[in-house]
């Protein structure tokens, strides 16, 4: 088979793969759905719908059926499975036109998909599904591409498509996705027979094949078409967006910028919910966002139905400079807040001018996506996947401008439409069915010495419950191998010395940029030297100051100028030591380092319960087992002190406790957890996690 080279996507097709597959060809429709998906300039995540008809028996009759495989509602076609797909029977679907009652009745139809369902396996059916059922074809793709979604954007997109493919593809007009499109599809086939496709006004696209492949390269053929088309316009035209307006600055200004200002605008954007950022400054975004038609185009809002869903109906602009001073936040706040409530009640009239009598209640009227010109493009949602992908979307949204500007006149969907779209009721079900949220869902947490140990239970914990963690250490490797053992879009790293200020400084900045700030700070950063009084050296006491006592200092003192600008309060989080309340031999410069961590804690509490940010202790003690600490010198030293071997170590602190309970780092972790969750209301506490030990009991 010989591989067709393309300029404007990628060919993925990997003949080795497919052959192993043989001739299943629900494998082949998912394989398809997969490499059509890893590139975002086909479809972006979450848009577009794959499917395939095959042949197979019926449980009830024995007898043979057609069925058809799509893609169900809320999944990915870029990371689909057997397990997100439904199976529906081809003519059942079909036979629903005998009792589609018009677009009054499209809402019932989607509820009667469920009685042509075929495999009991199948993931609900999404809105989609009438477009592919009604079609004859074995393989189809209905995508998003940027250039696909450009020429139908554009002004005078019909005449464009027939420009483009000539009579080979059909045409039609906007309209919301359901029961109706699908009908006017299947006209649009009758009417046009032996077309390879369908642009879909405003929209996106519609190819198929006979096999897979053919529908594959159907797609890629049709998508190369249009972007060869686009870029010769392009060059036609000799400028972009209208040319340049703004100068960006050098990149690493913008991304310091943008560490800046992201606490301030994240804690804005999070008035109703909390929320998590994501920034980008790609050539891309920078072209549309320093440009002279930015002001023209911004407020028009997107096409594509998921765009604007995800983005919402515009984006906020910001009127800063590029020289603004963002060093002084109350100024900067200042200039900032005017916009925002202006958004917000343009949010608001949007609203209350397109609903209707059983419109769901009014979402956040907040920004999603927050442009400040020569600098880059923020986004906020409620989680890191959902912020990075609203990104994606709205810059898949700039290409169909630049598409559609450079063809003719860009057009976005009027913004009643856009408005049942966006409060469609199907799409508030959708919403209820989320699964509830963690309880540490759109949090921040830094965490230092999480490279392993304790402090990578704790990291461990947070994430497992919601958080978006960073990850800090001075050892780069551990930072490297302990953030991958977790899932895509929750955790960052950043190498920190805590006892030099300006380390600390760029763990903090990783915070803002990756997630847009910080609500909890772990300090578990630390070391132990058991010493008796003669054999400590200044040396000891100063190391042991400087990581635990002056790192907590700095740390607590970045963190609340952090906290302070979301004013969306905060926790902080001190990892002491049993060793601080006990006095004990041959332990001076730990236990006294440990009893400066402490009051430390008591002390930031009583001065930042104004500011919302609780600040509380957890006391580990006898933490062997994994615990980085125990793995030098610290251990012989406390063996000594107790005139046992290290071997016996582990049994020694276990029988000493009251419950007589060996402590891992996880039953730490879950003592930081119930103070920055479960006691929410407790501040300059102590929690000892230590199996019940009398004489360090808090009094």
């Amino acid at each position: 088979m010989s591989v067709k080279t393309f300029k404007y996507v990628d060919y993925l097709w990997d003949e080795d793969k497919v052959t192993s597959m043989g001739d299943k060809q629900v494998d082949l429709f998912l394989y398809r759905s997969n490499i059509l998906g890893a590139d975002l300039r086909i479809t972006n995540y979450g848009g577009g719908n794959t499917s395939c008809k095959t042949i197979e028996k019926d449980p009830l009759t024995d007898e043979e059926v057609e069925v058809m495989w799509i893609k169900g509602s809320g999944g990915d076609i870029g990371t689909l499975t057997r397990a997100g797909i439904a199976g529906l029977y081809t003519e059942r679907l079909r036979s629903l036109k005998n009792v589609y009652g018009g677009l009054e009745d499209e809402d019932r139809m989607v509820g009667l998909f469920n009685h042509c369902i075929y495999d009991l396996g199948s993931k609900a059916p999404s809105i989609d599904t009438p477009l592919h059922g009604l079609l004859p074809f074995k393989h189809i793709d209905h995508l998003h591409p940027d250039a696909l979604i450009a020429v139908a954007a554009a002004k005078d997109s019909e005449q464009v498509t027939r420009k483009i493919w000539g009579d080979t593809m059909g045409w039609v007009p906007w309209q919301r996705p359901g029961f109706d499109l699908g009908l006017q599809l299947e006209k649009c086939l009758n009417d046009n027979p032996g077309i390879r496709g369908i642009v879909l006004g405003s929209h996106g696209l519609f190819t198929w094949g006979d096999t897979s492949y053919e529908c594959y390269m159907n797609s890629l053929e049709v998508i190369e078409m249009a972007s060869e088309y686009i870029a010769k316009k392009t060059e036609e035209k000799g400028s972009v967006f209208g040319g340049q307006k703004v100068k960006s600055l050098p990149k690493e200004e913008r991304i310091e910028a943008a560490a800046s200002l992201m606490p301030l605008l994240r804690g804005l954007c999070s008035s109703e919910n909390g929320l998590i950022g994501h920034f980008a400054e790609t050539d891309v975004v920078m072209e549309y966002i320093n440009s002279y038609d930015l002001n023209r185009l911004a407020p028009m809002g997107t096409s594509c139905p998921d765009h604007f869903l995800r983005t919402k109906i515009q984006p906020l602009v910001l009127n800063l400079s590029t020289n603004e001073d963002l060093s002084d936040s109350t100024a900067v706040l200042k200039k900032l807040k005017p916009a925002f409530e202006k958004y917000r009640k343009e949010y608001t009239a949007y609203y209350e001018s397109c609903k209707k009598t059983n419109s769901p209640a009014m979402r956040d009227a907040n920004p999603v996506i927050i442009i400040y010109p020569g600098v880059g493009m923020f986004s906020f949602a409620k989680n890191k996947q959902t912020a990075r992908v609203a990104s994606e979307f709205y810059i898949n949204a700039i290409n169909v401008m630049r598409g559609a500007e450079a063809i003719s006149e860009y057009t976005s969907l009027p913004r009643q439409e856009a408005f049942d779209i966006e409060y469609w009721l199907l799409e508030e079900a959708k919403l209820q069915r989320m699964p509830r949220e963690k309880p540490l869902s759109r949090k921040v947490a830094l965490v230092t010495g999480a490279g392993g140990g304790i402090g990578k239970a704790i990291a461990d914990k947070l994430a497992a419950e919601g958080a978006n963690v960073v990850l800090s250490d001075i050892v780069e490797d551990r930072l490297k191998e302990a953030s991958a053992t977790y899932p895509s879009d929750t955790a960052a790293y950043a190498v920190c010395d805590v006892t030099k200020p300006g380390s600390i400084a760029v763990a903090y900045k990783k915070a803002c940029l990756e997630f847009g700030g910080v609500d909890i700070v772990v300090h578990s950063a630390g070391l132990a030297i058991s010493k008796p009084l003669e054999e400590t050296t200044e040396k000891d006491w100063n190391i042991l100051q400087d990581v635990l006592v002056k790192g907590q200092f700095e740390l607590a003192k970045q963190g609340v100028e952090i906290m302070r600008k979301q004013s969306l309060g905060g926790d902080f989080i001190s990892i002491a030591s049993k060793n601080g309340l006990v006095s004990g031999p041959n332990n001076v410069g730990y236990g006294t380092a440990k009893a400066a961590q402490q009051h430390m804690a008591r002390l930031l509490a009583a001065e930042l319960g104004s500011d919302k940010i609780r600040v509380n202790t957890v006391n580990p003690d006898g933490v062997i087992v994994g615990s980085k600490i125990w793995e030098g010198e610290w251990a012989e030293g406390r063996a000594k002190a107790y005139g046992i071997t290290v071997a016996e170590l582990p049994a020694h602190y276990a029988k000493r406790n009251l419950l007589n309970e060996i402590i891992y780092p996880e039953d730490i972790a879950n003592g930081v957890f119930a103070s920055v969750s479960i006691l929410n209301k407790t501040t300059g506490n102590i929690i000892n996690v230590d199996g019940g030990m009398a004489n360090a009991f808090v009094r």
